[in-house]
């Protein structure tokens, strides 16, 4: 083997993309010492976006300023700022880790991503990246539209900030000052799902479980949403609710498009085209990719299924290291994956195996890499 890529995903809450590429060259040239490996840290806009960016692209800063986690305590959080763009995860201010031990998708709030945002237009920038994915929330964006200047009003005519819970309350949205705030500001999520604003494949009934939501809370959220979607046509003349990737983050992608006057384009594309991703594949005889978990929204424009498209065009093999496979996944094979491992090396709780991931993932790599030296 000459040349392997490797381009993978974190495995959340475990082993960062940076981690996980240096694993694999240590192994891959235990094997094959001559061989070219070229790594590329990547994210889809969830965890370990920002960091991507900035070990990429080799320049900028990384911004830490003081703002909100999902409840209003404050927190310190950061960004990238490379030249005159921001870099910002939505994670970093609202997402599942900060609400730990207190999830509530009804009270959950946005609005830290928003001081993000504003302080890196006070900084300079003048396009703004937003990592979509991992929150805790299911406000459809107002906390960090409220952060931004767009006011909210109920039926009496009173200011609020609306979460998850409140989104039928709202009856008048102004978003005049914060249009001119972000006048001349391009504002682009990356965002790796294609699912709408509500319904039974959109933002409460799809995400809401993992953020603590119980059967009838996922109803009351789906019901909010649609009153949102209400709101949002009677107020701004937007339709927003079935663009693809409007349900992520709990509704973040809706947000963006109404009230940021933003664009929604698949996260693993803008961060592929970023490194020359079709370039540096050239003559490789490997890719290897992956993610903590390959399921049925790994084939909806996450990194695996962006990294295997690619890699299909080129006619070069792609093999996935995984966590967890569900049974949905198997169609990752018509996009251009050739096969899949996961890391489990016994069935143990994820409580557990998280604190043996680096060894698991070492131990299936070189599983993987004494195979191909033996038949080549």
């Amino acid at each position: 083997m000459r040349k392997c890529v490797v381009v993978s995903d974190s495995f959340k809450g475990t082993l960062s993309s940076m981690e996980i590429c240096s694993i694999a060259a240590k192994s891959i040239h235990k094997f094959f010492p001559e061989c070219q490996v070229v790594n590329i840290p990547v994210a889809d806009g969830g965890e370990g976006t920002v960091d991507s960016f900035l070990n990429i692209m080799e320049v900028g800063k990384k911004i830490e300023i003081e703002t909100q986690n999902p409840f209003g305590k404050s927190i310190n959080a950061y960004y990238a700022l490379i030249e005159n763009t921001a870099i910002i995860e939505m994670s970093s201010a609202a997402g599942l880790p900060l609400a730990e031990g207190q999830l509530d998708p009804c009270r959950a709030s946005t609005y830290g991503v928003g001081i993000l945002i504003k302080d890196a237009i006070i900084k300079g920038a003048n396009k703004i990246i937003i990592g979509l994915g991992g929150s805790a929330t299911n406000d459809g964006g107002c906390g960090c539209a409220a952060a931004l200047g767009v006011v909210f009003k109920d039926k009496e005519g009173n200011s609020f900030i609306p979460t998850g819970g409140s989104l039928d309350k709202i009856q008048y949205i102004d978003t005049s000052a914060a249009n001119e705030l972000l006048r001349n500001i391009s504002i682009t999520a990356m965002c790796d799902i294609d699912n709408p604003l509500y319904g039974k494949t959109g933002a409460a009934y799809i995400f809401a479980p993992q953020k603590g939501a119980s059967d009838k809370m996922v109803e009351f959220l789906d019901y909010q949403l649609i009153a949102l979607d209400k709101a949002i046509k009677e107020n701004l003349n937007k339709n927003v609710a079935q663009i693809p990737g409007s349900g992520a983050a709990g509704g973040m992608g809706a947000g963006v498009v109404a009230f940021l006057n933003g664009t929604l384009e698949p996260g693993i594309d803008i961060m592929l085209d970023t490194v020359d991703f079709d370039s540096r594949i050239k003559d490789a005889d490997l890719i290897i990719t992956g993610e903590g978990r390959l399921d049925s929204q790994s084939l909806r424009g996450k990194v695996i299924s962006g990294v295997a498209s690619r890699g299909k065009i080129q006619n070069i093999p792609v093999i996935a290291i995984v966590g967890a496979i569900e049974e949905d996944a198997y169609p990752i094979y018509d996009m251009g994956v050739t096969s899949i491992f996961s890391i489990n090396r016994k069935p143990i709780p994820f409580s557990e195996a998280r604190y043996n991931s680096e060894s698991f993932y070492r131990a299936t790599i070189e599983d993987i890499l004494r195979l191909i030296k033996r038949i080549n």
